[in-house]
């Protein structure tokens, strides 16, 4: 079978497809046959793990320090990148009973990674379960990691009907998905992104949008009940001024001063002062369940920019780094079946 390997850390061009051993699923795993696999910013940052700094790192230094251990300080661990996949379940071990062949499914593998290969053999009780009915592959290799993640993120905080809500990074796999949770919920949302990506934030129903190249949305006077940071680009003292009574600033990615902010709001202020929260989202096939049923309902979708094949992964990683998407990358595993 063919996989996008590589063997050291560099450009996009250290990816090649290469000819490996199919995978014999053993008793407990499930054998799938990968059709579609997202690219995203998660890839990008495994395929040059070795210049990545501390600083450039979006968490504290310790969730640095073990993603290079566990990739590799000076060459990879892992060989094959893509963390989302979206397939067909070919074969099972004899202990699998969750899931039988011909299953069509979806799935998330976080820092195991693996997923741009013809062939993917996983434990059954990995996070993998069937796609929704009325997705493609490739538009459900999209979904699990930024759906789950914001789905439990904004679990931490209560939005209400009619509550104003601010994505700052609403064009990225956590945003947008945050985005359509939040009018989910009932609230009018602002999406904050670059300029090339205006329209497509638009396309997933944010009532607002505001390009963070021409306006900062800390000044212009606009208040909200929360807002979102994807990226933790933004401080809590610029925040403040746009948050309503008792508002809540929620960072999907943070450093340890934010930590110290969270705790100190928390301990310090009243009940309805602005707090900080600082969250992880532990994710799980549960999490995934509950995705689905929302993507089935019309309520949540996503929208794909451009398909390559796996023979062009460079040029998708290329295309990303560019800064050039409008919406989702997707690997092309297997053609007959999208």
């Amino acid at each position: 079978m063919k996989a996008v390997l590589y063997t050291e850390y560099g450009s996009p061009e250290v990816l090649q497809v290469k000819d490996i051993a199919k995978p014999v699923p053993q008793d407990n795993e499930i054998l799938v046959k990968v059709y579609a696999s997202s690219v995203n910013y998660g890839d990008i940052l495994a395929r040059n793990m070795k210049e990545v700094t501390f600083r450039q790192f979006n968490m504290p230094m310790l969730f640095a320090l073990i993603a290079k251990l566990s990739f590799g300080i000076s060459k990879p661990k892992k060989n094959i990148l893509g963390s989302e996949f979206a397939g067909t379940i070919e074969a099972i071990g004899k202990d699998v009973t969750r899931l039988k062949p011909g299953d069509e499914v979806y799935g998330y593998r976080a820092m195991k990674m693996g997923t741009n290969t013809e062939y993917l053999s996983i434990p059954e009780n990995e996070i993998v379960t069937l796609k929704p009915s009325n997705m493609s592959f490739e538009e459900a290799s999209t979904v699990p990691y930024g759906a789950m993640t914001a789905f439990n993120l904004l679990k931490n905080v209560s939005i209400k009907k009619g509550d104003k809500v601010l994505v700052n990074g609403a064009s990225g796999s956590i945003g947008s998905y945050a985005l359509q949770f939040a009018k989910y919920f009932g609230a009018e949302v602002t999406g904050v992104c670059g300029t090339n990506r205006l329209d497509f934030v638009k396309s997933l129903g944010a009532d607002n949008v505001i390009d963070y190249k021409k306006e900062d949305f800390t000044k212009n006077g606009e208040t909200y009940n929360l807002i979102f940071d994807v990226l933790g680009r933004s401080s809590f003292e610029e925040n403040k001024n746009s948050l309503k009574k008792n508002g809540r600033v929620l960072y999907a990615s943070f450093k340890s001063k934010k930590l110290f902010q969270m705790l100190w709001t928390k301990l310090f202020s009243g009940r309805d002062d602005k707090k900080v929260i600082c969250a992880l989202a532990p994710v799980s096939v549960n999490t995934l369940n509950s995705v689905t049923e929302l993507i089935e309902s019309g309520k949540i979708k996503t929208i794909i920019d451009k398909v390559f094949p796996m023979e062009e992964a460079a040029k998708a990683h290329r295309y990303i780094e560019e800064g050039e998407k409008k919406g989702n990358v997707i690997l092309k595993i297997a053609g007959e079946q999208i």
